[in-house]
């Protein structure tokens, strides 16, 4: 954190110097030009300050940001260079353990009587630590100020300080849109490796149509499904139910709320009814859950009793309800913003050929804002699927092959929560099953993402 904290420093100061240099620069003599700048090669004082700092915190940040990712692992080799070779001998089983200990003595955390080894270790840690941190801080200290020194010292009138800037600014966009693709190519690429994995030990037929869902290993091996079943029919059904549930109480009602608040609402009934019904959406999927598990299962379990049917305490109907209310303001502000853009040409028009409002917003307005709602609600429907506590905690984890929305039932990502969880070793088919799911639901979010934007760009209506 030191080496950050510094190479901003030195970036902060590389601006100042900068900027008071070039101000000097922009005197009398070189008044201001007709592009609007300061006389410096067309561009203002802030452009030759933002270059300078940009060359002193590029090298600067980047030596600070490798130390914080690597600084660590570096720290721990070259404290284990310097310990004799009888001591790692010695060390070598619990490496890690005495390793943690160590730095529980170093940083003055530690209880009871310490080890030899141990205090060996912690002395060499400490020492390593920080002549390490000392040299990150120098080196990213020194590159901020030579680059900062090299900003500074290009400051002339010539100087197109602008031109440079928005370059950097350029490649900084570049970068960062490369960074976001090879950040989203890594995900699918580690999804597909190990789904590939998973695949060596079970047959892809198996898994995307077979109907058991059993995936723990068995003690002993002339017990049923000792080598696992996993047939992810049953969660790929119990994630379309919930799924159905829930868009079946988000659909209806966020299309009636954004018709309401575009034809119906005053004024001020819309400027406080939108934002409150917009909270909806930052309450956390953990207080849904809570909800849909000691609120609505019991209700909904105590009223089939009532009438005589047999209600799960884990229902798909109580955990697809509760998870279409957590949607309802994702359909509603896009529904809202879909009716909104279609002009008041069109309700005018229909107004004065005689139509009621509702007629109007039955033939005009709906049909003409269609793309974007449908568009809307297939976004909410892959909303839907990726949704995890609320099915975690209200639909549990019964791989139950089943229609019926009163039975206990689980989906994909709520298996994928029970299969990684803890310390895992990446080699059963038990845990690479969770991959394939993860693939499988990447697959599905993307096909309706595309779906979505695709019946939005061909059935939109431009309107002049």
């Amino acid at each position: 954190m030191i080496p950050l904290i510094a190479a901003a420093a030195i970036t902060l100061a590389a601006f100042l110097i900068a900027r008071s240099r070039a101000v000097s620069f922009s005197g009398p003599v070189h008044a201001t030009s007709a592009t609007g700048g300061v006389g410096l090669g067309g561009s203002r004082p802030v452009y030759h300050a933002a270059y300078a700092a940009c060359l002193a915190a590029v090298p600067g940040l980047s030596v600070a940001a490798a130390w914080l990712f690597f600084g660590e692992s570096l720290i721990e080799r070259w404290t284990f260079a310097r310990m004799p070779a009888e001591t790692l001998a010695e060390i070598t089983a619990n490496r890690s353990l005495i390793l943690n200990e160590a730095r529980n003595v170093a940083e003055g955390f530690a209880q009871g009587e310490v080890r030899p080894v141990v205090a060996e270790l912690a002395r060499n840690l400490t020492f390593v630590s920080d002549r390490a941190g000392t040299g990150a801080t120098l080196l990213a200290s020194g590159v901020a100020v030579v680059g900062g020194w090299l900003g500074v010292r290009s400051i002339r009138p010539s100087f197109a300080a602008r031109a440079r800037v928005e370059s950097l600014v350029r490649v900084g966009l570049a970068l960062a849109s490369t960074a976001a693709i090879a950040v989203t190519a890594g995900i699918v690429l580690s999804l597909l490796f190990e789904t590939i994995r998973f695949f060596g030990h079970v047959s892809p037929i198996e898994f995307l149509f077979g109907l058991h869902w059993s995936p723990q290993t068995a003690l002993r091996a002339d017990q049923v499904g000792s080598s696992g079943a996993f047939g992810a029919v049953p969660l790929f059904t119990g994630t379309l139910l919930i799924t159905a549930i829930a868009m079946s109480v988000a659909g209806p009602i966020g299309l009636l709320s954004a018709v309401y608040l575009n034809f119906y609402a005053s004024r001020v009934m819309r400027d406080w009814t939108k934002p409150l019904l917009e909270i909806l959406a930052g309450v956390p999927t953990v207080v849904y859950g809570y909800f849909a598990a000691i609120s609505v299962a019991p209700f909904l379990s105590n009223v089939g009793n009532t009438i005589g049917l047999s209600v799960a305490s884990e229902s798909a109907l109580a955990a697809g309800a509760v998870m279409g209310v957590m949607i309802i303001p994702f359909v509603s502000s896009l529904s809202d913003d879909a009716i909104s853009a279609v002009p008041d040409a069109l309700r005018d028009g229909s107004y004065g050929l005689g139509a009621t409002r509702s007629e109007t917003i039955r033939i005009v307005v709906v049909p003409a804002a269609l793309p974007g709602i449908m568009g809307g609600l297939l976004l909410a429907f892959s909303r839907a699927i990726g949704e995890t506590m609320i099915v975690v905690m209200a639909a549990g984890l019964a791989a139950n092959l089943t229609a019926n929305p009163l039975d206990a039932v689980t989906t994909v990502t709520a298996q994928i929560v029970a299969l990684i969880k803890g310390d895992q070793e990446f080699d059963s088919a038990k845990t690479l099953s969770a991959f394939a799911l993860g693939l499988v639901l990447f697959v599905v979010t993307l096909s309706l993402n595309v779906l979505a934007l695709r019946i939005v760009k061909k059935y939109r209506e431009t309107y002049e």
